[in-house]
């Protein structure tokens, strides 16, 4: 078993069925907020967090499923084991490059479509308009490729790309990252923030 296989089983399970499917399943895991699941992730998976952060991976990007692992490593998983602490973003500087060197040599298309769309997050949760633009067109062609039961399901993840590149193009920022990285809120991020769904 290569050395990325149970972080991979973990975060998708480990029984492959349509995007749907493992969407349903590990939904929870992927997008809810629980101190259990963060506690798992650090048990399981904290030294290969540090390792991602150090650099000490870089044997991981010869394969598509090892380079989608540092992927996780270095953005999803410090979002869940240092949630609400500037270290949850740490990861990605090392990541967006990362990303961008993958594609080049289309590892993502070695990947389920289920599997992209962890890949493609690194540009939706960048502060950079021209990466919220990149991460929108890759997630629309996601769409365009879905089979007709499972558009519905990538159409929702092209609706978020375009609320977190909407939000880029108006401030420049996530206000919602303003507390966390010490950064004063503007009085329209601080309106902003106010409104339904703001925060992600």
């Amino acid at each position: 078993m290569q050395a990325w296989q149970p972080l991979l089983d973990w975060w998708f399970g480990a029984d492959h069925g349509t995007a749907t499917e493992v969407a349903a399943a590990r939904q929870g895991l992927w997008f809810g907020k629980r101190d259990s699941q963060d506690r798992e992730a650090e048990a399981r998976f904290g030294v290969l967090v540090e390792q991602a952060l150090a650099g000490k991976l870089q044997g991981w990007t010869d394969d598509p499923h090892g380079w989608l692992a540092q992927l996780i490593l270095l953005d999803q998983l410090p979002r869940m084991i240092f949630r609400d602490t500037p270290r949850a973003f740490a990861g990605d500087p090392l990541a967006r490059p990362l990303l961008s060197d993958g594609l080049d040599c289309s590892w993502d298309r070695q990947l389920t479509p289920i599997q992209r769309v962890f890949a493609y997050l690194i540009f939706e949760h960048a502060e950079d308009l021209p990466l919220q633009n990149r991460a929108v067109e890759l997630f629309g062609e996601l769409l365009v490729e879905a089979a007709t039961n499972e558009q519905p399901l990538f159409a929702n993840f092209l609706d978020f790309a375009e609320r977190h590149q909407q939000v880029i193009a108006r401030f420049g920022r996530f206000p919602h990252r303003n507390v966390i990285l010490g950064r004063a809120s503007s009085d329209e991020e601080q309106a902003f923030l106010r409104e339904p769904g703001s925060r992600f």
